[in-house]
């Protein structure tokens, strides 16, 4: 099924039926507003709906319809951005942290899919991480080292030795990991949220939160469609992978970096690929799993994913056939490519997740970003925090995930000056002097006058032009000839290509120009 830009293809949306729900009451009323219908949003709605407490979801999609569709379904412990890369940043106590925590999201995941019932392919499996040549020869030794310290037992390192997997070198080893089908698992999850008195709204735009104001007796509220609804609520949690729908809250802006990031899905013969999770450590880096399925002549998919690149600033080349070409190296059964479809990461600016108390006015508004390439995990364990600091308990890992935390990586000062760079795109020339310079189906940007023009020439020769300006924090955005859409490289907004927003933190669509 096409995504909103016309160009990438869930993997899962077409396998599972997709529930219904309705737009919300006027000046509706409860005691938590959840604004965002992912893992994240929908993890936290049920655990504070088994509270007792009255909850209601707001979204502009459908359930999952956002970046929880769009993952590879690892599941993982194991994080991303590596141990021993994160105790040097922060130390050890950040380190055990992140281990802890997302091993938490995959435990509570796994309860949640036994209590209720739902049947999603949930499987405990083995994950891989094998290097590169450019890897220095100890890097595996120093990861195991760190992961142990970290409290990771059970990790090894020994030949991968998986079958269809051609590498058969040193490998660390990591247990207890797992995978599952994300939308079989959402689906489920609403079900149960609703059947605790929960009630899921889709269709419905919010374009601000503000906080409660106790003193007043005055509740947070979510304004809906440019303010003509309002729900209110004693908490509201913005779970949307970006912080949208709030401008204000610099400080989550300035402290994290949008990556795209790209995934194939390609037939492979059943048990030709050991049921695993893959990853190696390169720049950019590939993530892997096996997708059982009786599609396709009884063929399993493999997912291939990786080619990550900073949002409006690529990709060099066509990612998905790097995807290709590398999966058929490394697992030579693999087949055809079925589809593919991309996604969008936020990385933070220490590794760690932003999990609680939003940094902006106002009081009982909680965020949930910074997923770092693992948001299913990080979702799973915002329910955790959430719910926990909503009720007033004491939570282990809250103050590691504080999005008000004040910490400073180096290489997080050169992405924000990478951001700033862009905004050089104002005193440049256009890439192009007239519509009929650019390709159909293709945009480009043109100067007209002292501005910046987004032109697009759709496949019948018809021209369509927006401003070029984001309508965040005007930046010029740029054309993503492999998504076909209008990318914003300073902070991650995407518009399609006629100018309508399809992902924050903008809220607004591209001005129209005559």
């Amino acid at each position: 099924m096409k995504s909103p830009d016309g160009a990438t293809i869930s993997t899962w949306k077409d396998l599972v039926e997709q529930p219904k729900s309705s737009a919300p009451p006027k000046d509706a009323r409860a005691d938590v507003c959840v604004v965002g219908a992912g893992i994240a949003g929908l993890s936290c709605a049920y655990m504070l709906a088994r509270e007792g407490k009255s909850v209601i979801v707001l979204d502009d999609g459908p359930i999952g319809a956002g970046q929880t569709e769009r993952t590879s379904a690892h599941l993982a412990s194991a994080i991303d951005d590596r141990f021993e890369e994160l105790e040097r940043v922060l130390g050890l106590d950040y380190s055990k942290a992140a281990y802890e925590g997302n091993a938490a999201g995959i435990d509570l995941i796994e309860r949640i899919c036994r209590e209720e019932r739902i049947a999603c392919d949930f499987q405990r499996l083995v994950a891989y991480l094998f290097p590169v040549p450019t890897d220095p020869p100890d890097l595996l030794n120093r990861e195991l080292d760190a992961s142990r310290r970290a409290g990771f037992q059970g990790v090894t390192i020994d030949a991968a030795r998986a079958q269809g997997f051609a590498y058969d070198g040193p490998c660390l080893i990591f247990p207890n990991q797992a995978r599952f089908h994300p939308l079989k698992y959402l689906y489920g999850l609403a079900k149960a949220f609703e059947k605790r008195g929960g009630k899921i709204y889709t269709g419905c735009r919010v374009q601000n939160v503000a906080g409660a104001d106790p003193k007043n007796n005055k509740p947070a509220e979510a304004q809906i469609d440019g303010g003509k609804n309002v729900v209110r609520a004693d908490h509201i949690i913005v779970a949307t992978n970006t912080p949208a729908p709030i401008n204000d809250w610099m400080g989550i802006y300035l402290k994290q970096a949008s990556y795209r990031t790209y995934i194939v899905a390609m037939s492979v013969p059943r048990g030709a690929i050991a049921d695993a999770l893959y990853w190696d450590d390169g720049e950019p880096y590939h993530y892997v799993r096996l997708e059982a399925t009786d599609r396709n002549g009884g063929d399993d998919l493999l997912l291939v994913g990786g080619e990550d690149h900073k949002v409006g600033q690529g990709p060099k080349g066509n990612p998905f056939d790097k995807l290709r070409d590398w999966a058929k190296e490394k697992f030579p059964a693999v087949r055809d490519v079925v589809r593919t479809w991309s996604g969008q990461v936020q990385e933070p600016e220490d590794y760690m997740a932003y999990i609680g108390r939003a940094p902006t006015s106002g009081e009982n508004v909680y965020v949930v970003t910074g997923d770092s390439g693992m948001g299913l995990t990080h979702g799973s364990l915002s329910a955790i925090i959430l719910s926990d600091l909503i009720m007033g308990r004491s939570n282990p890992w809250a103050k590691f995930y504080d999005p008000t935390r004040k910490t400073l990586d180096r290489d997080f000062v050169e992405e924000n000056a990478n951001a700033i760079a862009q905004y050089k795109d104002w005193i440049s020339g256009g890439e192009v002097r007239s519509p009929n310079e650019i390709a159909l189906g293709e945009g480009a940007l043109m100067r007209q006058g002292m501005s910046k023009v987004a032109v697009y020439r759709d496949k019948s020769g018809a021209v369509h032009k927006c401003s070029a300006t984001c309508t965040h924090l005007a930046c010029v955005v740029q054309w993503n000839t492999i998504e076909k859409s209008w990318d914003c490289p300073c902070h991650g907004s995407r518009f399609d290509p006629y100018g309508k927003v399809v992902m924050g933190p903008a809220i607004d669509d591209l001005g129209k120009v005559e």
